[in-house]
């Protein structure tokens, strides 16, 4: 361990050196660190915004999926039929797809080592099921908090073998330097937001490093309507100050879930049929509100029943399918401004369940779990008790028994990311996204494949940067100075001068400003979306960024909001990039729809009744939700992001997109002797 001080634009700010540093204390990057030991990168360190934060730690569902080959049955699977169903997600390389295939079970198998708990049968298989987009039985389970499970015990590992964590630091800048026309990295600014005010430590502190593995999960907080967890806020926009890329930013994933606390509602809580409800914002005027759009009863049911595993917003289900749920509840929340609520205490529509009327696939599993009678809350706790203890056991607990759940279509998984190559490489030398914060996903993806992603990401990350960045020199005193001193004092500038305002000022409203991005975010770039109001809120970011000096950073009157500045600016640097890539995804795309996204199009067709003989005549919904479906045109490309600032003091930059074709699965390169052989010499790394 080397901790130095340097003295950078007349303030003294601690270095810590390290071989390789870890952000993010998630599932994928307790992993990164773990496997960067074992394969002797020992010289690496974790950082923290909060160790006790982030998705992996506290969220999940019914039955949060981990997604990985099949490793039980007599069902016929291989690596690269597994790659083919991630490739056909759409906008999805085939090499990481491929990528992901081959290190599924390795993964998989080495968090079973470390005692996470994934069940087997008593013939030693990992059992698995089917999950949405999953032609094979490749998912399991640990249950609500598979993620969780996973976090524990990777932080177990990463403990015992002394790994260092640095917590309480929030990103500020990822430190790069240009050699021979390439941008690297050489170190990470960071903010200590445990240093107390008047205390002689420095606030911030710098790590020295020509490796980055970037875990810092999807960013969360452009969001206002997020079933993320409270302070999973992401820090892509310091990555795209620095240069890199990003992939397939506009794929999104919304679904349904409950506001408070933030939670899926997938699964069993859609399967035991409750009833939907909305009120306005006083809680007056109570109506079953789907019933307006789809009153034939079992047909609703029915729907409702679906989306217990069509549980993510897909256009394709929004014509006549499940999917037409979540834009009525989209109609209620957003366009009439009402309060949407999950009722299990009563049955929808009719006190007494007529299950005659079901189709038969939901007739039949509800058969089969001794569910067709009762209220929602009897089914619920016959089929799944522990879903209706979840929400008792949670602060604020809620009793589903006596009260109904406030719910809303949320965003919750960002298929895109930051740019990389089947080695997790961005296009900044010496970072490595993993992760949520990566862009190896495209339009669809198997549910619960995300964590095997992290998975893989991090072994490869970790594999790379053992064998061919281990040695890579960091830069001595003087020349990280040099390199590092205009981005750091502009962040000590910006600090002294927030801090100034704040002491002068009465005024805390940062988080007001914060909600100002989100709401827009949610309103304009959520589920459904207008090229022209896209376009408009792209504008309106790339203005708050421009005035971030002097008006953002100005609206500050409290310790708590000085510390949040950055993240302010973080939050603004991702929606700005966000939006470029939606506005021009739309105009690409000829406001063609397509996977968890409704792009409003004058000249499409409205959702339709879906039964009987009015089976497609169109339903009496808004102009808003006309669309047309991409049947697939775009899926064998992909849209990259580039964020370039353009100095004389603006914070915004400009937003450039490209397309280009996807990369195929390669062929195989299967003949033993030779792969043998250049393992040998190369350890078949490029």
């Amino acid at each position: 361990m080397n901790e130095t001080t340097l003295v950078i634009g007349g303030h003294k700010v601690p270095v810590v050196t390290r071989q390789a540093i870890v952000v993010g204390t998630g599932s994928a990057g307790y992993c990164a660190a773990e496997r960067l030991y074992d394969l002797g990168v020992k010289d690496v360190a974790l950082v923290a915004d909060h160790i006790n934060g982030g998705t992996s730690r506290n969220a999940g569902s019914d039955k949060q999926t981990y997604y990985k080959l099949t490793l039980s049955g007599g069902d016929p699977d291989s690596v690269r039929e597994m790659a083919q169903t991630l490739f056909e997600g759409g906008a999805v390389d085939g090499d990481t797809a491929l990528v992901e295939a081959a290190v599924s079970a390795q993964g998989f198998l080495h968090l079973c080592e470390l005692g996470v708990p994934f069940p087997r049968n008593k013939y030693g298989e990992y059992i698995g099921y089917k999950t949405d987009h999953d032609p094979r039985r490749r998912a399991t389970s640990v249950g609500p908090y598979t993620s969780k499970a996973m976090v524990e015990h990777l932080q177990a590992s990463v403990e015992s073998k002394g790994i260092p964590t640095y917590d309480r630091c929030r990103v500020v800048d990822i430190l790069t330097a240009e050699k021979d026309g390439k941008r690297r990295v050489i170190g990470l600014l960071v903010l200590r937001t445990d240093v107390e005010e008047g205390s002689d430590e420095s606030r911030f502190l710098v790590f020295r490093t020509p490796n980055i593995v970037y875990a810092t999960g999807g960013p969360a907080g452009i969001y206002g309507n997020r079933v993320y967890p409270n302070g999973q806020w992401g820090a892509s926009g310091a990555a795209y100050r620095a240069g890199v890329d990003g992939k397939n930013l506009t794929e999104w994933q919304f679904g349904l879930a409950s506001t408070n606390p933030k939670w899926n509602v997938s699964g069993t809580y859609m399967q035991v049929l409750p009833r939907f409800v909305s009120t306005a914002q006083d809680g007056s005027d109570e109506r079953e509100f789907l019933t307006e759009a789809i009153p034939d009863y079992g047909r609703q049911l029915s729907l409702i029943f679906l989306k217990g595993y069509q549980w993510p917003f897909d256009i394709r289900k929004a014509r006549d399918g499940s999917s037409l749920i979540d834009l009525l509840v989209y109609r209620e929340t957003v366009l009439r401004g009402r309060k949407v609520y999950l009722d299990f205490r009563s049955n929808p529509m009719q006190s007494e369940l007529d299950a005659s009327k079901f189709d038969k696939e939901a007739y039949d599993y509800l058969e089969q779990a001794g569910a067709l009678t009762g209220t929602p809350i009897e089914r619920l706790r016959h089929m799944n008790e522990p879903a209706y203890q979840f929400y008792l056991e949670k602060n604020p607990g809620v009793d589903l028994k006596k009260e109904m759940l406030r719910i809303d279509l949320c965003a919750q998984h960002n298929n895109g990311g930051l740019v990389i190559d089947p080695w997790w490489r961005s296009n900044v030398e010496g970072l490595f996204p993993a992760g949520e914060a990566d862009g190896v996903h495209g339009v669809y993806r198997p549910g619960g494949s995300a964590l095997n992603a992290g998975q893989v990401a991090a072994t490869r990350a970790a594999t790379y940067i053992s064998a061919r960045r281990a040695d890579t020199p960091v830069l001595d005193d003087y020349e990280f100075a040099a390199a590092a001193e205009a981005r750091v004092k502009e962040t000590f500038d910006l600090l002294d001068s927030a801090t100034a305002r704040a002491e002068q000022s009465g005024v805390e409203n940062v988080h007001d400003y914060m909600k100002n991005v989100q709401d827009l975010m949610s309103a304009k770039a959520g589920p459904v979306r207008q090229k022209d109001e896209v376009e408009a809120a792209f504008r309106q970011v790339g203005q708050w960024l421009d005035e971030y000096e002097t008006t953002v950073s100005a609206k500050i009157g409290s310790r708590r909001s000085v510390d949040r500045i950055f993240l302010v600016r973080d939050i603004l640097t991702t929606a700005y990039v966000y939006l470029g890539a939606m506005a021009e995804y739309a105009e690409h795309a000829g406001n063609a729809s397509r996977g968890s996204v409704l792009y409003t199009n004058p000249d499409g067709d409205l959702p339709v009744k879906g039964y009987g003989d009015d089976a497609n005549t169109p339903l009496d919904m808004e102009d808003i939700f006309r669309f047309k479906l991409d049947g697939g045109a775009f899926n064998g490309e992909v849209q990259e992001t580039s964020f370039r600032q353009d100095g004389e003091g603006k914070a915004a930059g400009s937003v450039n997109c490209s397309w280009r074709p996807v990369h195929q699965i390669p062929e195989d390169d299967d003949f033993f002797e030779n792969v043998w052989r250049s393992y040998r010499e190369t350890g078949n790394i490029d």
